[in-house]
């Protein structure tokens, strides 16, 4: 990156697997990083992570799924908060617009850097589609959360924030016209919003299932907004999944990735898309993968709290 060269990545830190990369030839050792990110299997296929590979002689790589790989151009901005929506106890709806005449590209599904005030830099996903000139983000406010308080507590309309990005390589693929399947956790909705909004756009009749994880119906959001969509498209179904719904509920109950489990059956030829905590992607890749949807066809964000990157 610091030579001019356009190459996907991401967290840096050996977590979010946006730098998978296939060593072709020459000796490279991996510093830690992340199972999620990089696979047994796929380190043994001789896949590597860029961003913790130290090279001990010349070597030669290439990027993954290079037909569909999109490098947009990376941009430092300023953007200006126009609304905030408390979404739920601890999710902030926080929309913005741009402040110069810049414009601002990205894919559906991928995520920025930003900073509010002089505090440290955050990664947070779109949640709008890219042709919208409002950017929405979902913010998971975090008790012990620096950043995440000020959002809560201080974040005001008018506010200017700074944006760094776009990054990340789990966005949607426009070239695929099959079925899509849509997985999100907790605020892991907001990139998965954006792929779905896009999705329609660019192919209307297109048949997307989403499910939505959270833990009790007060975790839940958006839920109106899909259960209309639901209603009004035969091609789009909405599954919401409560994990520890606390009494009775309307909703269904369990984790997500029995959900898939009881739900898909031979689904080769549909992509996935999975955005959330890492332990609920691990699953659900885990059951995604008997369905018969390779590998290469799940595209997905853990979203790791700063206490888990290090």
């Amino acid at each position: 990156i610091s030579q001019g060269v356009k190459f996907p990545h991401g967290c840096r830190s050996g977590n979010c697997g946006a730098c998978k990369a296939v060593l072709h030839s020459g000796d490279v050792e991996m510093s830690p990083y992340s199972k999620f990110a990089l696979t047994s299997e796929e380190k043994n296929r001789g896949l590597i992570l860029a961003c913790r590979s130290v090279p001990w002689s010349d070597c030669e790589i290439s990027i993954l799924d290079k037909s569909e790989t999109i490098v947009h151009t990376t941009k430092l901005l300023e953007y200006k908060v126009v609304e905030l929506i408390q979404a739920t106890h601890d999710i902030k709806i926080i929309r913005m617009e741009i402040t110069e005449a810049c414009p601002f590209e990205f894919s559906a599904g991928q995520y920025v850097s930003l900073t509010f005030e002089n505090l440290p830099p955050r990664d947070y996903s779109m949640a709008n589609s890219p042709d919208s000139n409002i950017l929405e983000f979902h913010i998971r406010i975090l008790p012990e959360g620096n950043v995440t308080g000020y959002v809560q507590e201080k974040l005001k309309i008018g506010d200017i924030v700074k944006l760094q990005g776009p990054y990340g390589t789990a966005y949607l693929r426009e070239n695929h016209k099959g079925p899509i399947i849509a997985i999100a956790g907790g605020s892991g909705l907001a990139p998965i919003k954006s792929i779905i909004e896009r999705s329609l756009k660019v192919t209307p009749k297109r048949p997307i299932e989403l499910y939505f994880g959270a833990r009790s119906e007060r975790d839940l959001y958006l839920e109106k907004m899909y259960t209309t969509l639901a209603e009004s498209l035969e091609t789009f179904k909405f599954i919401p999944v409560l994990s520890e719904p606390g009494g009775k509920t309307k909703y269904r109950t369990g984790f997500l990735n029995h959900a898939i489990s009881e739900d898909l059956h031979d689904r080769n030829g549909s992509k996935a898309y999975i955005a959330g905590p890492p332990i609920m992607v691990e699953s659900v890749l885990e059951e995604l993968n008997k369905t018969g949807i390779s590998r290469q066809d799940c595209h997905a964000d853990a979203f790791y709290t700063e206490a888990e990157k290090k």
